[in-house]
């Protein structure tokens, strides 16, 4: 399988847009996700699951980045949920 990531929903706040979602690494490390947003200044990981997680997910880029393609490293086969703040 690979990674896959969702946009379920986008929100403003301020003069900041936010957009959220889920990401599934799917037998990977990690992969890449499409906020939506130009321009994306922080995401923050939140790990799905029933136990504690061994390793904390990390955003591998340097803010502010090209909201296209956020990259994360994270367990093999990690699901979970995303929000990233950026703008247009």
């Amino acid at each position: 399988m690979a990674f896959s990531s969702t946009v379920e929903g986008r929100s403003v706040l301020g003069d900041k847009k936010i957009t959220f979602g889920t990401f599934n690494a799917a037998s990977v490390t990690g992969g890449d996700i499409d906020t939506q947003l130009l321009v994306c200044e922080s995401l923050m990981l939140t790990h799905k699951g029933s136990a504690v997680e061994a390793n904390v997910g990390v955003v591998n880029e340097t803010y502010p980045c090209d909201g296209s393609a956020v990259t994360i490293v994270v367990n093999t086969s990690d699901t979970g949920y995303w929000i990233a703040i950026g703008h247009d």
